[in-house]
């Protein structure tokens, strides 16, 4: 039943055309929009990074941030059309409905990252093998509490205002994150930016530039953050599945 369930939603995902235009088309094209014309520019701000690279790395993470958090898109419309009250009845486990959503997420995410890494390829983005691998399996990392804020996002707005209500926090957070600029300096802003998962997973990109790992703080952020929006997430399906 779980294996089956997994097709059908890949199949639904690979059938939506937002999901092309907003997890592949729309990075895509801001990269070549703003990194294309400073494509010469090897200093970034003072990040001592080129224009090409960086911001491949930002829309990286702003690309698979909005592929992870369209789960809870799903699951918002699933509850309007009563769909998630008819699969309670079948073999189908919450665990299985909860792990391939958020599998789900994560092969639309794994996608966004290719489709961003052959782009900043064609910009001239060189990385040893070694740095590409680093890279992405730390950004899979940090995608960790967006997973759990899906599935409590799905739960608490209604499928009406879950399309405006993702597009704020994802635009919040991307630029929050430094996923449009350097974010430098010790001021509050800095200090907001990486009280932030979204600061890290943008961190996590820069890992394969040859920049240190995240350190302790950057994992207290991200477990903190998958922790208390996994709490937030097992809430408020409990409360949902209490009303019926």
């Amino acid at each position: 039943m779980s294996s089956t369930y997994m097709r059908l939603e890949l199949l639904r995902m690979l059938r939506n055309r937002r999901f092309f235009i907003f997890s592949l088309g729309f990075p895509v094209v801001l990269y070549y929009l703003i990194a294309g014309p400073n494509k010469n520019n090897d200093d970034l701000g003072g990040s001592g990074i080129s224009a090409p690279v960086y911001y491949m790395v930002g829309l990286v993470a702003f690309g698979a941030m909005t592929a992870v958090l369209s789960a809870g898109a799903r699951i918002s419309a699933e509850r309007s059309t009563g769909w998630n009250r008819q699969l309670r009845i079948t073999p189908l486990t919450t665990r299985n409905y909860f792990r391939t959503k958020v599998l789900t997420g994560y092969a639309a995410a794994c996608a966004t990252i290719v489709v961003m890494y052959v782009a900043g390829a064609t910009l001239g983005v060189r990385l040893p093998a070694r740095n590409w691998i680093e890279m992405t399996g730390l950004i899979l990392v940090g995608l960790v509490p967006f997973a759990a804020g899906a599935i409590a996002m799905g739960h608490l707005v209604s499928v009406d205002s879950i399309g405006p209500a993702m597009g704020g926090t994802t635009a919040v957070l991307a630029f929050l994150g430094g996923t449009w600029f350097p974010i430098t300096g010790d001021g509050v802003f800095a200090t907001v930016a990486k009280c932030l998962p979204s600061y890290w997973l943008v961190q996590a990109g820069h890992v394969g530039l040859g920049e240190s790992a995240w350190g302790r703080t950057g994992w207290l952020v991200v477990v903190a953050w998958t922790v208390a929006l996994t709490a937030l997430a097992a809430r408020a399906y409990r409360r949902d599945t209490g009303r019926f």
